[in-house]
């Protein structure tokens, strides 16, 4: 699977190298394609769960077999990605290493929490999973506010304060109401663990839920205003815009369906899959215009070609340490904590392989999501790049 690849040629030109700089982060096909469109991903997990249900199996069996699929498909090589740009590259080491030292405490933290409250620890996933997600669609909108801003037009525009704090209400508030509705329940569950078993009894009431429906309706509403007058005026932002109404539609549905822990491969199926791409532009823009041979040797190996298949083998590569965390701790689970049944005895190991490495991997981009002129350099050589919509 190529993500996001790129051709530079410096001393080509193209139609598209020659246009009037355009809203579109890289180009209209490419951030249909990768970004905005391939929201189309979202149901597949979902589907895919209903179908084997279909076919007498356990629906506990389907849940850890569309889970497995999408970590190893997608889910685990955007995750590695990460390390492209952070572990693997000196000069980010150099530039935050504190960072990269403090990353160990992490994994120290999953394997404790697994084994002794497996519910807190899928809770505290549970929410920073939904901050991230919507962390990187707000960092997704400010590369689009940014490149406005910067390269395509300085006089009215949507890149006004106003704007972007109702951008990142809609966006922050979307995912939600429905959640609080489950709470409010007692019925949010994960899997086969209960989390609400760990959520404070002061959120389980309805308050909790009107106000996070009232939050949201209210984002909502000054976002539809806002959109329309940005209409109106001529200064609409149409790639940001409609990339922002298809996150919200998504997120706010998702946790309105009964079984959280598939409905939310969906999401991050489509997370990952727009990070994948983002990350190997990146990366093959530092290739063309900064040492990356020099600050990180091996990720410039594998970025060499037309396209960024040499990226997503390294990144799946590395999902073998995550798969080496799996069957250490299966093996280990049945002695620590025997008797255990076989649903729990596969979550501790399978989430602990995972949230490892996954929340190094949000705690990064907590750094790497405040780069907002990370494609500048793509920008400000259009006139000499080509970048054709290679997969």
């Amino acid at each position: 699977m190529g993500v996001a690849s790129a051709n530079f040629t410096p001393s080509s030109t193209t139609a598209e190298s020659t246009a009037k700089p355009t809203l579109w982060l890289r180009n209209r096909n490419w951030d249909l394609m990768f970004i905005t469109l391939s929201v189309v991903l979202v149901p597949l997990p979902y589907i895919v769960y209903l179908i084997i249900n279909q076919f007498g199996v356990d629906p506990d069996v389907s849940r850890n077999a569309v889970n497995g699929f999408v970590a190893i498909a997608v889910g685990g090589p955007h995750m590695m990605s990460t390390f492209l740009r952070t572990g693997l590259d000196k000069d980010f080491s150099r530039r935050y290493p504190m960072l990269i030292r403090s990353s160990i405490i992490i994994p120290i933290i999953v394997v404790s929490l697994a084994f002794l409250n497996l519910e807190l620890l899928l809770t505290v996933f549970f929410f920073w999973a939904a901050t991230h997600v919507l962390h990187q669609v707000t960092y997704i909108v400010e590369l689009y506010n940014h490149k406005e801003h910067k390269f395509v037009r300085r006089g009215p525009s949507a890149v006004s304060l106003r704007s972007r704090m109702i951008d990142y209400a809609v966006i922050m508030t979307c995912l939600f109401p429905f959640a609080a509705l489950k709470i409010s329940q007692g019925s949010f569950d994960v899997g086969t663990n209960d989390l609400t078993s760990v959520i404070p009894d002061f959120f389980e009431q309805t308050w909790f839920f009107a106000m996070m429906s009232a939050l949201f309706g209210a984002a909502l509403l000054a976002f539809i205003v806002k959109t329309v007058q940005e209409y109106r005026g001529g200064y609409l932002n149409w790639p940001k815009t409609i990339f922002i109404v298809f996150t919200v539609a998504v997120a706010f549905t998702i946790p309105a369906l009964p079984n959280l822990d598939t409905a939310f491969q969906g999401l991050n199926t489509w997370h990952s899959f727009q990070y994948l791409a983002i990350t190997f532009y990146i990366i093959k823009i530092r290739q063309q215009y900064q040492n990356l041979q020099e600050t990180a040797p091996l990720v410039s190996r594998f970025s060499k070609g037309k396209d960024s298949r040499g990226l997503f083998v390294l990144s799946t590569l590395m999902l073998v340490g995550s798969g080496a965390v799996f069957v250490g701790v299966y093996a280990l689970a049945g002695v620590i904590r025997p008797g255990i049944d076989a649903n729990m005895h596969f979550d501790i190991a399978y989430y602990t392989a995972i949230l490892s490495f996954l929340w190094i991997h949000y705690y990064h981009d907590h750094f790497l999501f405040t780069d907002f002129e990370v494609l500048d350099d793509a920008h400000e050589h259009s006139d000499a790049v080509s970048i054709p919509n290679k997969t």
